[in-house]
């Protein structure tokens, strides 16, 4: 098997396009009234599922977590320490929650930490380099 990709369930479809869209700069083409997203970032599938939509089409009622949410977080990767700060910035001046102020790391990454509007972590990261797989 291979990993197709990564979805958000989401309670509030236009709140969390504009999130994505607007202070992360994916490229989000459907309109704040869609029920599920797909679009490809940086070669990555990523989708946001709405959450009444999937429990219909599953028949089964879910669970959410409220507030910040630590099973998971979403890592997106700057070439530089600068940019680091720079996006932290950006994003919590259009609205993220920040959640870890940049610091670099003993292992020798600068890394720092935002929520979405439904708490989802979000990391910005970067190595001082540009990204290699």
């Amino acid at each position: 098997m291979k990993l197709d990709g990564i979805g958000l369930f989401v309670k509030d479809m236009a709140t969390m396009i504009r999130f994505y869209r607007d202070v992360l700069g994916f490229e989000i083409k459907e309109s704040e009234d869609a029920v599920n997203v797909y679009l490809i970032k940086d070669g990555t599938l990523f989708m946001l599922y709405e959450r009444k939509n999937f429990e219909k089409m599953t028949n089964r009622k879910y669970e959410y977590i409220n507030g910040l949410n630590g099973h998971f977080e979403i890592a997106l990767y700057v070439d530089t320490f600068e940019e680091v700060d720079k996006r932290f910035a950006e994003a919590v001046k259009k609205g993220a929650t920040p959640v870890l102020e940049p610091k670099t790391e003993k292992w020798g990454q600068r890394t720092c930490y935002i929520a979405d509007p439904e708490g989802n972590l979000i990391e910005i990261g970067s190595f001082n380099k540009p990204f290699q797989r």
